[in-house]
C-alpha cells in the first residue's frame, strides 16, 4: 500500500501575492510528486485553504490539480481544518465534494448519545479510513469525548484515523499554548494516524495506537515557520515505511541582526554588511532585527533602502521582523512570536475571561469571540452589491450566535 499524507495547505493564506502564489505551487508540484510516485491514494489532514470561503483563484488552482489526480486514477480523502470549518455549516470543501474530486471521510450518525463514525473504503486497497474535523480552540473535543471509540476498535482490516487536532502528550515544547486533546479521546490500534493542525513534522509509533504522524505545512505559513522549517513537506507511507518528501519551492536564508547599543545608522551598517555577504538569488529573505537600540526607534532604519538591496542582489521575497527591537524612547507593545492565528488565540485567551457570557463554558467563549473575528473578516466579493455583501455579513454574523452546541458531523 502505498498513499500520501498532507496537511495544513493553507492555500490563500499568505497577503502577499507572491508567496500566496507560493503555497498554491507546492501543492501542485506535492501532487506531481504523488503521480510520479503512483500512490493509491492521498490524505489531507485540514487546512486545505486558509478560510471556508477561499477566492476564486484559489478554488480554480486547487479544482485543477484535484482534476489532474483523478485522471491518474488518485483518489484524495479529506477532513476539514479549524480554518476550512465554519460554524454555519457552509464551506467550498462541500461544494469539491459534490463534484467527486475529493470525499469527506467525517460521516457518521449519532446512536443514542454516542457519535458513531462510518468508515470510508477506498477502492483499490481495501483501506478504512475515517476521522474527525477540527475547529477553532480545539472545540472538537465535545465529538471526541461522544465518540464510540469501541466501534471503531472493533473492526477489521487496515485502519486510518485521519484528524486535526493537537495531542497532548505528543506536542512540542514550543506549543503549549496551543489548546490539545488527550491521546485517550482516539480509538486505539489503527495502522496509521494521519494528523494536522500542529505545525510540526514528527511521526511516532506509540504503543497500543500505531504510527502516529504530522507532516508539518506543505508550506511555511508564516515568518516564524519560514525562519525554522525553511521548507514544508508531507509524508509517504510505502508499505508500512513512513517517509518524509521536502517541498522546496525556494531557498530561504535567514539573516539576524543583533542591534544593542547600536543608533539607527550604525545598525543600518551593520545590516548592510550582513546582507552583502549573503546568495539571496531566487531566495525568499527573512531579516529579523533585535535588542535595544541606544538611541532612536525601529521607524529611524531604513529598512525600505534595505529591501531594496537585497532585491538588487537578486531576492525573490524579503520579509521583516522587529518585534524584538526595542528603542529607549517608548516601550513597544511586545507579541510572543508565533503565527497571526496564534498570537489571537492567545491574546482571546487572556481577555476573555474579563466578562462571562450565560451559558457559555469559557472554551465556547473564546470559540464564539474567534468565529466572530473570522466573520466579520469577510471580505467584499467583485462585482457584489454593498447591499448584498452587507447581507451576506449579517447572515454569517447570525450564523455564529445562533449557533446550536454540541453538534455533530452529517
Amino acid at each position: 500500500m502505498r498513499f500520501a499524507h498532507m496537511a495544513d495547505l493553507h492555500i490563500g493564506g499568505w497577503r502577499d501575492p507572491l508567496l500566496q502564489d507560493i503555497s498554491f505551487r507546492a501543492f501542485a508540484r506535492a501532487c506531481d510528486i504523488c503521480i510520479r510516485e503512483k500512490v493509491d491514494f492521498i490524505l489531507i489532514a485540514g487546512d486545505i485553504f486558509n478560510t471556508s470561503l477561499p477566492s476564486i483563484d484559489s478554488l480554480k488552482g486547487t479544482v485543477k490539480q484535484l482534476k489532474i489526480l483523478r485522471e491518474h486514477g488518485i483518489p484524495v480523502y479529506i477532513v476539514p481544518g479549524s480554518h476550512d470549518y465554519s460554524p454555519s455549516g457552509k464551506t467550498m470543501l462541500d461544494v469539491i465534494e459534490e463534484t467527486g474530486l475529493w470525499k469527506n471521510v467525517v460521516k457518521g450518525d449519532v446512536v443514542g448519545e454516542r457519535l458513531r463514525l462510518r468508515f470510508t473504503i477506498d477502492g483499490k486497497t481495501g483501506a478504512k479510513i475515517t476521522g474527525l474535523l477540527g475547529k477553532r480552540a480545539a472545540l472538537e473535543k465535545g465529538l471526541y469525548s461522544s465518540l464510540d471509540k469501541e466501534h471503531l476498535e472493533q473492526e477489521q482490516g487496515f485502519r486510518i484515523f485521519l484528524f486535526h487536532s493537537g495531542i497532548t502528550e505528543l506536542k512540542p515544547s514550543s506549543f503549549q499554548h496551543v489548546e490539545t486533546l488527550p491521546l485517550s479521546f482516539f480509538p486505539k490500534g489503527f495502522d496509521y494516524y494521519a494528523g494536522g493542525h500542529i505545525h510540526t513534522v514528527s511521526v511516532e509509533d506509540v504503543d497500543g495506537y500505531g504510527k502516529i504522524a504530522y507532516p508539518g505545512p506543505l508550506f511555511p505559513n508564516s515568518f516564524s515557520e519560514l525562519e525554522e522549517l525553511g521548507e514544508g513537506g508531507f509524508y509517504l507511507y510505502l508499505d508500512g515505511e513512513v517517509r518524509r518528501v521536502p517541498v522546496s519551492m525556494h531557498p530561504v536564508v535567514r539573516c539576524k541582526v543583533d542591534c544593542g547599543n547600536l543608533t539607527p545608522e550604525d545598525t543600518e551598517k551593520k545590516i548592510v554588511d550582513a546582507i552583502s555577504a549573503l546568495e539571496v538569488t531566487d531566495a525568499l529573505v527573512t531579516l529579523r532585527l533585535h535588542g535595544k537600540l541606544a538611541s532612536g526607534k525601529a521607524s529611524d532604519i531604513d529598512i525600505k533602502g534595505i529591501f531594496t538591496r537585497l532585491y538588487d542582489q537578486g531576492a525573490y521575497v524579503v520579509m521583516k521582523n522587529l518585534s524584538r527591537l526595542e528603542s529607549p524612547i517608548f516601550d513597544e507593545i511586545k507579541v510572543e512570536q508565533g503565527s497571526l492565528d496564534e498570537v489571537e488565540d492567545r491574546i482571546i485567551k487572556e481577555h476573555a475571561g474579563q466578562h462571562q457570557l450565560a451559558g457559555y463554558s469559557p472554551d465556547e467563549q473564546r470559540a464564539l469571540i474567534r468565529n466572530l473575528m473570522d466573520a466579520l473578516h469577510t471580505e467584499k466579493k467583485e462585482g457584489e452589491t454593498v447591499g448584498t455583501f452587507e447581507d451576506r455579513l449579517d447572515r454569517g454574523i447570525r450564523a455564529v450566535l445562533g449557533r446550536e452546541k454540541g453538534t455533530s458531523p452529517q
